[in-house]
C-alpha cells in the first residue's frame, strides 16, 4: 500500500522525528520495527482487534478526529499513521517544536487540499505541550472538517486537555504492553528481515524476559534495548569467529544500559501511585501499602511530598480512632528532614505501616465539614454573651461573661452548651467505634444526655 504523503511544509526538524516507515537498516530498531499494519499491532486489542475501535474507525468513511492516551512506546504514533494510510495526507508536528503558526501553515494547506478532495490527518505529538489557549487553534477547523485531529499525550487528558477539545475527540486509552508480549516482540526483531533476521543472531529466554521485564510496557524501550546488546554481539561475532551472536544475561550485564521505571513526578503515574498508596492505608491493607510506597520510593519520589500526605492521612482517616497516629506521622515528616532518604524511608515505612494497621475514624474530618455547612447557611450568628470575653470594663457593663460557669469549679462539666442559639443540640462530631473513638463516644454520649436533661 502506497505511503500517505507528508506536508512539504512541515518543519525539518519535525520531520526527523517521523522518518519513513521502511527506515532503512540505519534507522533504529524500534523505527524499522514499526507496525505495517493493525495486525502487526502489538497489545492493544481493545482497539486494534477485529471488534476494536480503530479497526472499525477505518472501514467508516469518515475518520473521527481522536486523542490516543497512554505511556510511551504503546503505539500512538504507529497508530495514526496506520489510520491516515491510504485514505488521508499524514502531517506530523510535535507541540514541543511548533506553535499556532505552524498549525495555521497546515490547516490552509489541508483546505486547498480538500478543494482537491484529499482529507488531512494531522497528528500532534504530545499534544498536552500546548497551552489551553493554542488548543483552541484546532476547534473551528475540526469542526468543520478540514482536518482530522489526532492527538498524543502520556498526560490525562481530562486535566491537560480543554473540555472544548475533548468534546470533539474521543479519547483512547492504550495500556502498557504485558511482558509476554514485549518478548513475542522482540523475537518478531530477531527473525523479522527489517530487524535482524538472517544475520544469524539468537536470544536466550532469560535475557528476552529480562529486556521485557526492565522495559515496563514500553515497547520502544525494549527494542532499543535489545539493539544495544544485539549489536555488540553481533560486532563480537564478526571479529571473531568461534564467538556465538546470542543475547544472554551475560551480555546484558556487560552492554545493556539499563534505565528505571516509568514514573513522571508531575504526570498521571505519581497521582495513581499516590492514591494506591493512601486508599490501601485507608483500607488497612498493610501489605499494599508498603509495595505502593516501595514503588514510589524506588521511581524517586519526593520524601517531602511523601510525609505531607502522611500527615494528612493521619488526621483525615485515623483521627480519633489512634491519637497517637498524628505524632507518628509528624514524627515521620520530621525524621525525613533531618535524615533524608535513603535513610528516612524506614521512619516512612514505620509511619506508613502503623496508619494502615491503626483503626480508622474521618469523624473528626466529617464533623467539621457539617460544621462550616452550618456555619454558611445560618450566617454570622452572634456569640452567647456568657462566652465573650469581658477584659475590658465597657464588656463587663455590656454583660459579656455574665453566668459563665467554669467547668474546673464544677468537677469538669457543666451543662451549659456553647452554640448560639439557632443550633442548639446540634451534632456535628458523630465518633465511631473504632479505637480509642469508643471511648470518647461514651463520654459525648453522657455530656449530650446531660445537656438535654438541663434544657
Amino acid at each position: 500500500m502506497k505511503s500517505p504523503a507528508v506536508s512539504s511544509r512541515a518543519a525539518p526538524s519535525q520531520e526527523s522525528l517521523f522518518a519513513a516507515e521502511s527506515g532503512g537498516l540505519q534507522a533504529p530498531l524500534a523505527e524499522r520495527m514499526r507496525p505495517r499494519d493493525l495486525d502487526e499491532i502489538v497489545g492493544q486489542r481493545a482497539l486494534a482487534g477485529a471488534e476494536g475501535f480503530l479497526r472499525r474507525a477505518m472501514l467508516a468513511e469518515r475518520l473521527p478526529s481522536i486523542i490516543l492516551w497512554g505511556p510511551p512506546g504503546t503505539g500512538k504514533t504507529t497508530l495514526a499513521r496506520l489510520l491516515a494510510r491510504g485514505r488521508a495526507r499524514f502531517v506530523a508536528l510535535s507541540a514541543v517544536l511548533s506553535g499556532v503558526a505552524q498549525v495555521r501553515d497546515v490547516v490552509e494547506e489541508a483546505r486547498l487540499a480538500r478543494q482537491r478532495g484529499h482529507a488531512t490527518v494531522l497528528f500532534v505529538d504530545e499534544i498536552h505541550r500546548f497551552h489551553k489557549g493554542q488548543q483552541d487553534a484546532f476547534l473551528p477547523h475540526v469542526e468543520a472538517g478540514t482536518i482530522t485531529l489526532v492527538g498524543a499525550t502520556t498526560e490525562n487528558p481530562a486535566f491537560s486537555l480543554n473540555s472544548a477539545l475533548l468534546s470533539r475527540c474521543a479519547v483512547l486509552v492504550l495500556e502498557p504492553l504485558a511482558e509476554a508480549e514485549v518478548v513475542g516482540l522482540l523475537r518478531r526483531a530477531i527473525d523479522d528481515e527489517r530487524g535482524y533476521g538472517g544475520s544469524g543472531l539468537s536470544a536466550t529466554d532469560d535475557a528476552l524476559q529480562r529486556i521485557a521485564r526492565e522495559a515496563d510496557g514500553d515497547a520502544r524501550r525494549a527494542l532499543t534495548a535489545f539493539a544495544a546488546v544485539a549489536d555488540a554481539v553481533l560486532e563480537d561475532a564478526a571479529r571473531d569467529e568461534t564467538l556465538v551472536a546470542a543475547v544472554t544475561g551475560e551480555e546484558l550485564a556487560r552492554v545493556a544500559n539499563h534505565g528505571g521505571p516509568r514514573y513522571d513526578r508531575g504526570g498521571d503515574t505519581h497521582f495513581q501511585l499516590l492514591s494506591a498508596l493512601i486508599k490501601s492505608m485507608r483500607g488497612s491493607d498493610v501489605d499494599a501499602a508498603l509495595y505502593w510506597l516501595a514503588r514510589m520510593l524506588d521511581a524517586g519520589e519526593d520524601g517531602r511530598l511523601i510525609s505531607r500526605r502522611l500527615v494528612v492521612f493521619a488526621a483525615e482517616d485515623v483521627g480519633n480512632a489512634d491519637p497517637r497516629a498524628l505524632p507518628l506521622a509528624v514524627a515521620a515528616a520530621q525524621a525525613h528532614e533531618l535524615v533524608g532518604l535513603p535513610e528516612s524511608r524506614i521512619s516512612i515505612a514505620q509511619a506508613v505501616t502503623f496508619l494502615a494497621t491503626a483503626p480508622k475514624s474521618n469523624a473528626s474530618y466529617k464533623g467539621l465539614n457539617a460544621a462550616m455547612a452550618a456555619a454558611r447557611s445560618h450566617g454570622t450568628l452572634p456569640v452567647p454573651k456568657r462566652l465573650r470575653n469581658a477584659s475590658t470594663a465597657l464588656a463587663r457593663r455590656l454583660g459579656h461573661g455574665e453566668g459563665y460557669r467554669h467547668p474546673h469549679d464544677e468537677g469538669g462539666f457543666v451543662a451549659d452548651g456553647c452554640l448560639p442559639d439557632a443550633l442548639a443540640g446540634a451534632r456535628f462530631y458523630q465518633p465511631t467505634g473504632n479505637g480509642y473513638e469508643a471511648r470518647i463516644a461514651e463520654r459525648l454520649a453522657t455530656w449530650r444526655r446531660l445537656r438535654e436533661e438541663a434544657e
